[in-house]
């Protein structure tokens, strides 16, 4: 039985396995409350998206909606937008329509930080939209862009020249090298046939996924490669969204909508996800050979109930050396596999308590955030959702098993009316402690026209970790944190090599938002480029590293995929605070093998060789940004 802890927003009970909200009876958890009869939704207020119930508005002393307001005259600057200057706003990405009748057009896309042609400067992919007319045919359409990491803060956009343009409805990116030749690879997620971008090493890619049998069709999402079978060669899990047919649309009180009418708080918006048939997950095995197979029933991972789903990570929860699987579905429960170790998951949703947030129900689950912010060595999610509803943050009490404690550290209220998408642990001021940012921004265009409280475009929120604990760090006007967006995908990482983590946020409809970190602390780093050996994936996506300074030990893993449709710089990089020496560093590799490494000083980036140790690379010369950077 599903234990509800609070209902905070609505009233609601539960009696053996029944959930009364706001006077219907539901069974908790019920894939068909995605599919009720026309009028009926599990909340009320919303026929289509999961929230908590309608909440009065929230404003700032200028009465402004806090979701683009609140801003500070003065407090900590963060983070600066450098977009435009290092050379990336020429490119905008393009979804549908403005008025964004359809939810395909207001999903919107992820980005990637990759290293493609090996330099030891992270480079950056935006995966693009399309319209209706470039669908059908009619006009040319949007493309995705590889900006190329000119290494003194700007960037070069390379698309053309690499054969990476997609020209399809993209959606999602993981970075993974799936044949282990030591180049990273890019799988790209559409509406329609997915690619597989295999890194040529000469700076171009070619689109194998036909070949490699992994192109599925109509939607899907957010992915993440993984060994999960301890063979030595990344697996491939893809997420599937909605089931949907372009020439059908899902127009209310049509045979593809389950509601006679779509609304929000009685205001009429396009309809989706509830309602809408689901499309299935898909596993794929790697067969070290270039192709994949479709292992999605035999692993136990098939999605029978064809949730929504938008992002999806492996990552080891439990610390059994195994690589899990989470899974953010939106509006309806999350997934959490648990590796068994025979090539198969055990559906530990419900039981490890990620399935539902707190108060015992699904949230429209966009992202998913993986780290340990407590520095116990165990790793903690947080999952962004839909505005009228609180962003959880399960903590990890071990053994797979997670609580929901966002109330318990005071940081589910402010996120209420916001609507979160891509989001990430980092430790921005490089004080060993994670913090946590969320990109957001609201799918109805019409909520710019209530006084709802919240907007279409919003501001983005970071948490500040202290030991454990988190304040949320003021915007302060003309700053990064004051920018209003419409965020979807966000990654994070070092964009230029100065041991801070920068972020990158890919909008719908609008042009990149770069926010380079320019926090003042003086505090000390040092960075890992992992390296896999022979039964390990060569980039090393599984392993878990554990570093020791201060008196405080740490811990870091490689991973692909999460925040939201997103994949992040695989590097692992920690911050030391006031130490200027490492005590102790331990590697596991997805090997199984432990090694201990001796490092000589910080602030810098050290190449690691799974058997080896530190190898000779591109780091040992990598210097800061020149005069003419932006970056400086």
């Amino acid at each position: 039985m599903i234990t509800i802890h609070r209902c905070r927003i609505i009233m609601c009970a539960q009696v053996a396995g029944v959930l009364m909200v706001g006077g219907i009876s539901l069974m908790a958890g019920d894939p068909q409350t995605s599919q009720l009869p026309s009028g009926t939704t599990q909340n009320p207020q919303s026929q289509g998206a999961s929230t908590a119930g309608a909440h009065s508005a929230v404003l700032d002393a200028e009465k402004r909606p806090i979701t683009a307001g609140g801003f500070a005259e003065r407090g900590t600057v963060v983070f600066e937008d450098v977009a435009s200057a290092a050379g990336l706003t020429h490119w905008r990405h393009q979804m549908g329509s403005p008025e964004k009748k359809f939810i395909l057009e207001t999903v919107g896309s992820g980005v990637a930080l990759l290293d493609y042609d090996n330099d030891g400067w992270q480079d950056i992919y935006l995966v693009n939209g399309s319209t209706y007319d470039a669908l059908r045919g009619k006009a040319k359409g949007p493309r995705a862009a590889l900006f190329h990491n000119n290494h003194d803060g700007t960037f070069t956009d390379v698309t053309e020249s690499a054969g990476v343009a997609n020209d399809r409805w993209g959606f999602g990116v993981a970075v993974g090298d799936y044949d282990n030749d030591g180049w990273p690879d890019l799988y790209v997620t559409n509406f329609g046939r997915n690619r597989l971008y295999h890194n040529n090493h000469d700076g171009t890619f070619t689109d194998v996924a036909e070949k490699a049998g992994v192109t599925l069709g109509n939607w899907s999402t957010g992915p993440t490669f993984g060994d999960y079978d301890g063979d030595g060669w990344l697996d491939l899990f893809v997420p599937g969204y909605v089931h949907y047919d372009i020439d059908r649309p899902p127009v209310p009180g049509s045979s593809q909508v389950a509601f006679r009418t779509c609304q929000f708080r009685g205001v009429s918006v396009m309809c989706g996800p509830r309602g809408l048939k689901g499309e299935p997950d898909h596993l794929f095995h790697n067969n070290h050979d270039g192709t994949f197979s479709d292992v999605s029933i035999k692993a136990g991972v098939n999605d029978v109930s064809a949730y929504y789903g938008l992002t999806a990570v492996f990552a080891d929860v439990n610390n059994d050396g195994r690589l899990d699987l989470l899974v953010a579905n939106d509006s309806t429960p999350n997934y959490l596999y648990l590796n068994k170790g025979n090539g198969s998951f055990e559906d530990m949703s419900y039981a490890s308590g990620y399935a539902l947030n707190e108060n015992g129900h699904e949230t429209a689950s966009m992202g998913i955030a993986v780290g340990d912010y407590r520095n116990n060595a165990l790793l903690d999610v947080y999952n962004t959702a839909f505005s009228d509803d609180y962003n959880p943050l399960y903590r990890n009490e071990g053994s797979g098993n997670f609580s929901d404690v966002s109330y318990q550290l005071g940081i589910a209220e402010v996120t209420i009316p916001f609507l979160g998408w891509g989001t990430g642990f980092l430790d921005y001021d490089n004080d060993g402690w994670l913090d946590l940012f969320v990109g957001n921004g609201h799918v109805y265009p019409e909520v710019d026209k209530t006084d709802w409280g919240t907007t279409f475009a919003q501001r983005a929120l970071l948490f500040h970790n202290i030991k454990g604990t988190f304040i949320t760090v003021p915007p302060v006007k003309g700053t990064g944190l004051a920018t209003l967006m419409t965020a979807r995908g966000v990654a994070f990482g070092d964009l230029f090599n100065r041991g801070r983590t920068d972020v990158i946020v890919n909008q719908l409809d609008g042009v990149p938002v770069l926010m380079r970190n320019v926090d003042a602390n003086q505090n000390h780093w040092v960075g890992l480029k992992l390296i896999g050996g022979n039964k390990s994936p060569r980039d090393a996506v599984g392993a878990t590293v554990y570093l020791t300074a201060n008196g405080m030990r740490q811990r870091r893993d490689v991973l692909s995929g999460g925040s939201y449709a997103s994949s992040n710089d695989q590097r692992v990089r920690f911050g030391l605070g006031t130490a200027t020496t490492v005590a102790s560093l331990e590697i596991h590799w997805p090997s199984g093998k432990i090694e201990r490494i001796k490092l000589s000083a910080v602030d810098r980036y050290y190449a690691v060789e799974e058997n080896l140790g530190i190898v000779p690379s591109v780091y040992d010369a990598v210097s800061r940004p020149t005069a003419r950077s932006p970056a400086k």
